[in-house]
Formats: C-alpha cells, sequence, structure tokens
C-alpha cells in the first residue's frame, strides 16, 4: 500500500456565465453550482454543478438545475455526518452506490413538484411550447411534469481517506495530477452524443447515474475540474478539451488560486461567445498544500518588477495561455463558418 503524504488541504472556486445565444436570445444562464462547506474549504469538501436542458420542452430547466445542486451537496453532506468514526470506507462506498443516485432523485422530483404546485404552469409557457414542438409536446409534458425542469447532475466529494464521484448526464469531471497528468475519472456513457443527454426528469434516472468511490492509499489529485458540456463543446476536440486541465494547473502554481479564480469570467465568457455559445459552468477543487503561499507569489512579482529583473524578458510562452481562449473549434484549419454554425440542441 501506497503511503500517505501530508493531509490535502482543498478548496473550491468556481463560476458560471451565461451564454452568448443565451444573451442574445434574453434567456437566463441555465447552469448552477455550489458548494459545501460554505468556505469552500475542506476536507471535506462537497461540489456540485448542474446544467439545465435549456429547450423549448424544458422551460424550467433554471430552477431544475439550481435544484439539483442544493439537493446533491445536502445529500452527501448527510452521507458523511451519519457515518460513525472512524469511517468503514467499505460501508461508505456501499451505501454511496447503492442508495445515493435513488435519495437525490427522490428529493429533486419532490422538489420540481412542490415548485410547480405553487407556480403551475402558465398558458404562455404552454402556448410556447405548443408553437415550438406542437400539441404532442404538451402531452408529453402532463404525463411527466418533470421534463419541464431536466438538468444534469456533477458532484466530487472530497473527504479525508477517499474521493466520491458522481454524474448524471453529459458535462467532463477531469483529475489532474501533480505532475500535470489529465485523466477521466469516470468511464463514458456510450448514450451522450449530439444533444442527447440522460437526466434527471426521466424516469428511473437513478439508473443512470456513474459512480466512483476511490480510497485514497495513495496522492490524491492535485485538481479536479468539473465543467458543464457547453465548455468542452468550444474545444475542436477531446485532446484540445483535456489539455485545459494541464493549462489550468500550470496557471495555479504560477499565478496562485485567487488570481486563476478572478480570470474564470473572462475565460468562460470568452470560450462561450468564440466557441459552443453556450452556458458554461467551470468548478476547480485545488490542493492548496501544493501551491506557492501568497507570500512567495507576491515576491516573484515584486523581483519580476525590481531594476534587477532582466531588461529583455523571454516571450511568453503561447502553449500556456489561458485556457479560455484557444484551440477552440474555430482555431480549427478545416472549419467552415458557414456550414458548422453550432446550432441550439435539446440539451443545450
Amino acid at each position: 500500500m501506497a503511503t500517505m503524504g501530508p493531509q490535502p488541504i482543498w478548496r473550491a472556486v468556481g463560476q458560471s456565465v451565461r451564454g452568448a445565444t443565451h444573451v442574445r436570445a434574453a434567456m437566463p444562464n441555465q447552469d448552477a453550482w455550489r458548494c459545501l462547506p460554505e468556505s469552500a474549504e475542506g476536507p471535506p469538501l462537497i461540489v456540485a454543478v448542474s446544467d439545465g436542458h435549456g429547450s423549448a420542452r424544458s422551460f424550467r430547466s433554471h430552477i431544475g438545475s439550481a435544484q439539483a445542486v442544493d439537493i446533491a451537496v445536502g445529500v452527501l453532506r448527510e452521507l458523511l455526518e451519519g457515518q460513525p468514526q472512524p469511517l468503514n470506507l467499505s460501508a461508505v462506498k456501499r451505501t454511496a452506490e447503492e442508495r445515493l443516485p435513488g435519495e437525490i432523485v427522490r428529493r429533486w422530483q419532490e422538489a420540481v413538484e412542490q415548485e410547480r404546485r405553487e407556480h403551475p404552469f402558465t398558458e404562455a409557457e404552454l402556448q410556447a411550447l405548443t408553437q415550438r414542438h406542437g400539441p404532442k409536446a404538451v402531452e408529453d409534458l402532463e404525463k411527466n411534469p418533470r421534463l419541464a425542469y431536466g438538468a444534469t447532475l456533477l458532484v466530487v466529494l472530497a473527504a479525508e481517506s477517499f474521493i466520491l464521484y458522481l454524474q448524471l448526464g453529459d458535462g467532463d469531471i477531469l483529475t489532474v495530477s501533480e505532475s500535470g497528468e489529465v485523466a477521466r475519472p469516470l468511464p463514458d456513457d456510450t448514450r451522450l452524443f449530439a444533444d442527447q443527454t440522460t437526466s434527471l426528469c426521466i424516469p428511473e434516472a437513478w439508473r443512470d447515474f456513474r459512480i466512483r468511490f476511490q480510497a485514497l492509499t495513495g496522492a490524491p489529485p492535485a485538481l479536479i475540474l468539473l465543467s458543464t458540456d457547453g465548455y468542452a463543446n468550444s474545444f475542436v476536440n477531446e485532446t484540445a478539451f483535456l489539455q485545459v486541465g494541464g493549462d489550468i494547473w500550470d496557471l495555479l502554481r504560477a499565478q496562485g488560486l485567487e488570481q486563476v479564480q478572478a480570470s474564470l469570467v473572462g475565460w468562460l465568457t470568452e470560450a462561450s461567445e468564440k466557441g459552443s455559445g453556450d452556458d458554461i459552468t467551470l468548478a476547480l477543487l485545488c490542493r492548496t498544500e501544493l501551491l506557492p503561499a501568497p507570500e512567495e507569489l507576491a515576491a516573484q512579482a515584486a523581483l519580476a518588477e525590481s531594476p534587477i529583473a532582466p531588461e529583455e524578458p523571454p516571450a511568453p510562452d503561447e502553449s500556456v495561455a489561458p485556457p479560455g481562449n484557444r484551440r477552440l473549434w474555430y482555431d480549427d484549419p478545416d472549419f467552415d463558418e458557414e456550414s458548422s454554425a453550432p446550432a441550439c440542441s435539446e440539451a443545450s
């Protein structure tokens, strides 16, 4: 068994931006994210990200995504609080795999049903749905009112002795090692392609969760990223998107967490404007004990501005440019703007 190093110190930052197409259409941001504790420091630290479908059929998905992240972090907090000490990791794993998806889905369904009772669908909402998709869409909604609130869900719980990953639907969870190696902790769901996604709104949604319980017998990831699909869809291919994980880790070590957090809005907004056009949410869980101390970063900045600094510093390395403004789909040399403009999808 590998020897554990110093206790990881986790901190979360994140940002959600309204997509360029939603800005033009005067639509709200359909994404949501949440972390517990509110200090965004752990362990334990829980982060949830949700993407409301945003289609005509899911006209209240911004409510559904907000409900999803609130419920997810609450359920995972209860999971931790309900465990005896010391933790029995096998019992935690079994409870997570067998009960968490069902509990999250049950509470989400109850929450959106309560919201619908308090705020029934309006005539304007139903007319807009009919005009877009015909009377059949209203019939489907009557059979399953949760369609109006449809959303995906990504959740990570970083505890002292384990990390738990959960995902329903599209979006991405990436891990980055201290050396910069990027990986996906969860298997692909081959049913997710084009505009198709699993969702909290479908019957028996708990069956579609992907879960991984990672007991920490060695070094945990240095960085974990959760993002809605609007981010990955802004890049020319999978390889380009995966490189973002290493880029952000390099920037964290060079500039610190606060500077990266301050840059997120600009990166994500540019990615949406020049890429997918969709809402984009990105949350980061970072091990801060691996980053330079603030005073070290301040000393480096002061040295760079001092008279003894080189008069002609080397040109910046373009390969580590901010991740939100490079290698997007419009950078593809074969890209044809007229024939390849992205269209709104059912699960946008």
